[in-house]
């Protein structure tokens, strides 16, 4: 495993706080702060389908991410309902990671609007322990 995917995965297989820049059909920028986890090569947050990120990821799926000594670029992927069978791993690894929060009435996995966002990274700077990591 290289370097700055095992850093990521330390610092991130929690819940994080992470800025995610989306660009709407206008070309605004816009960004907010989410939940994420960090596995493998990609964080992933659940949201809604109707959102305005989900809407403008489906338009443009570049987006910018940041957060705790990091920032990069992904592509957003929307991975529909936090139930499919396909999601069952990663929904599981999200339930766990947010489970101080995750079932206080903001999420509602009976909707099938209630989804999971894939950002897949595509290059990155990362810093730790004094060393400056790109990719």
């Amino acid at each position: 495993m290289e370097k700055h995917i095992e850093i990521l995965n330390e610092r991130f297989c929690k819940d994080s706080l992470m800025a995610l820049a989306t660009v709407d059909e206008k070309g605004t920028p816009w960004v907010r702060t989410i939940d994420a986890i960090f596995y493998e090569d990609s964080f992933y947050t659940i949201t809604y389908a109707l959102s305005n990120k989900v809407k403008q990821i489906e338009n443009n799926a570049t987006v910018a991410i940041s957060g705790e000594w990091f920032s990069g670029h992904a592509i957003g992927e929307n991975l529909g309902h936090i139930k499919l069978d396909k999601n069952k791993e990663i929904a599981n690894k999200l339930r766990s990671a947010f489970a101080a929060w995750y079932d206080n009435g903001h999420t509602n996995e009976d909707d099938p609007n209630t989804v999971i966002l894939r950002i897949k990274l595509t290059d990155g700077v990362l810093f730790s322990g004094g060393t400056k990591y790109e990719f």
